[in-house]
Parts: structure tokens; sequence; C-alpha cells
């Protein structure tokens, strides 16, 4: 399961059928439809909050795919993390599981990628026209 809390105004779940007693690749992906953070540079929010697509994979194959009609716009919590073997502080959903929550499997491994969106050339120069500004980026 991969849960995404916005701030506790509501809570996306992806979910996938139990594992079986071994070894496991576990993988979310997730798309991102705006520009993102790089046009606030031109006084514009259209980028920011909002919406995309998420994708849990278990060992390679799609077990749930879910959209987000918006994302936070700005932060993400700022007392929240990526917990991994043990949780102290609130969880995430009460039903899930009380804290404290010790893991006892064990991870091999973790990659986080982050990929951010970038504008393209075109939409930069229509950014950069709207605040009258002639100058024409490459």
């Amino acid at each position: 399961m991969f849960l995404w809390d916005l701030v506790d105004m509501k809570r996306i779940r992806w979910e996938g059928p139990e594992l079986a007693p071994g070894k496991h690749v576990l993988e979310f992906d997730f798309k991102y439809d705006g520009l993102g953070m790089g046009i606030l540079a031109y006084a514009s929010t259209s980028g920011i909050g909002r919406s995309g697509a998420g994708l849990l994979k278990v060992d390679g194959k799609e077990v749930a795919t879910r959209k987000m009609e918006r994302t936070l716009p700005l932060i993400l919590q700022w007392d929240g993390n990526l917990d991994a073997r043990s949780d102290t502080g609130s969880p995430l959903d009460d039903a899930d599981y009380q804290v404290p929550f010790a893991f006892t499997g064990k991870i091999d491994k973790v990659t986080l990628t982050i990929d951010r969106p970038q504008p393209s050339p075109e939409v930069i120069r229509k950014l950069e026209m709207a605040q009258g500004n002639n100058r024409v980026s490459e």
C-alpha cells in the first residue's frame, strides 16, 4: 500500500494484494500533470497544486493506479517523513496501525528518484510575454 496524505484534508490510497513471504520489489511512480515550481519565477502559480497519476507496482506488475485531483501546491508536511522500519510519530491512518509500530521484515534498498517537471522553452516564452518581458529565452 502507498498512502498520500494531503495534510489531513484527504488521503489517497493505492493498494495491492497481500504479499506472500519472501523478497519483493515495491515501486511507486507518480506523474505530475503540472509545469512545476519553476514557473513561479515568472509570477505564475499555474504550474503548482495540479493533478497527477500514481502507479503502484509489485515485482514489476501493476497492482494499482489512481488519479489525484490535486497535489500540495508548495510544501509537503513539515512534520512527516519517510519512515522505514519504525514509526514513532502519528500514523497516516489510524485504521492501518497504531504507533509505536515496528516493521520486522528486512529492507535491502530504498531508491528515491525525483524528476521535477520543467517548462518547455515555448511555455517560458509565453510566460515572459505575459509578464511584458520582450526577452526571448533560448
